[in-house]
């Protein structure tokens, strides 16, 4: 069983991707109340792990495999595992999972982003 994994990618180094390419494809797997919260301040391609029968089914359109994809969540937990349930549908697809999540997001590049 050799399964490939999210890679790990931490907070700065996603803000400098950003910098570079701004339409990179970003997947925050919050609920709603969360991204109420503490948004993220780029586009992102919400998919709330709790609604996931209202998206599944079109999530190849919505996620093409040939698409390098970041997944967040507010501590890198749900976004991991959701980085792996892609990666087990398109083993080539790039998966990269934001450590920590928001929550070092608003610690290590943008502290006007609340913690919760």
């Amino acid at each position: 069983m050799n399964q490939r994994m999210p890679q790990p990618l931490k907070a700065a180094e996603l803000a400098a991707w950003l910098e570079r390419e701004p339409a990179l494809t970003l997947v925050d797997v919050r609920e709603h109340r969360e991204l109420t919260i503490a948004a993220f301040p780029y586009p992102v391609e919400h998919l709330p792990l709790s609604e996931a029968e209202q998206w599944i089914d079109a999530i190849d359109q919505r996620l093409p495999a040939s698409r390098t994809v970041v997944v967040l969540c507010h501590a890198g937990v749900r976004s991991w595992n959701f980085g792996c349930w892609l990666l087990e549908r398109h083993p080539s697809q790039e998966v990269w999972n934001l450590e920590g999540g928001i929550d070092a997001w608003s610690l290590a590049v943008d502290s006007s982003v609340p913690r919760y």
